[in-house]
């Protein structure tokens, strides 16, 4: 089961673990961490290779919170425990009206709208010190390489995000479907 090779990725990694604890200590409602810290990690266990993070993006949903000012505390909090990362924190209950979108109900519908269905995948680390998956896609297309476009989201943005990022250069085996 690709869940369970998932967070087995993720419990071997101890800078993931840390990032978990930190995200975990904020105290958010429905926080997780998400799209490259879980994406990259398969794509890195796929390629035998290990690419550094270039930031580490927090979600949370919170209706409530109309100025941002949770997120803005948040990744203050974030920055100064770790300052050597660069964290992105954002509350999805916001992002609708970025991307043109009807209101999101939770981080699963928020995610469900990100361009690439292998980046619709998130985790965090309950009270109980257990994992949790929090995905909008099977997780089979991450596992089998490819870079699926999510129809949600208009090609040309998926496209632009490709070639912005780098992705097949950093990870040449990923496969591109649109």
């Amino acid at each position: 089961m690709k869940k369970q090779e998932l967070l087995s990725l993720i419990q071997k990694d101890n800078e993931r673990i840390l990032a978990l604890i930190a995200v975990r200590s904020l105290k958010l409602p429905q926080c997780y961490i998400a799209a490259g810290f879980v994406r990259n990690l398969v794509w890195d266990h796929l390629h035998e290779k290990s690419t550094p993070s270039n930031d580490i993006d927090v979600i949370f949903f919170d209706a409530e919170d109309t100025t941002n000012q949770k997120a803005q505390w948040a990744q203050q909090m974030l920055s100064f425990r770790y300052p050597s990362v660069k964290w992105q924190v954002k509350n999805q209950a916001l992002m609708h009206d970025r991307n043109g979108d009807k209101p999101y109900s939770n981080c699963i519908d928020a995610m469900a709208h990100w361009p690439e269905k292998e980046t619709a995948v998130a985790v965090t680390l309950n009270e109980d010190n257990k994992l949790e998956l929090l995905n909008a896609f099977e997780l089979n297309s991450l596992f089998e390489g490819l870079i699926s476009h999510n129809p949600n989201r208009d090609l040309s943005v998926f496209l632009e995000r490709i070639s912005k990022k780098r992705w097949l250069e950093i990870w040449p085996k990923l496969q591109v479907v649109h």
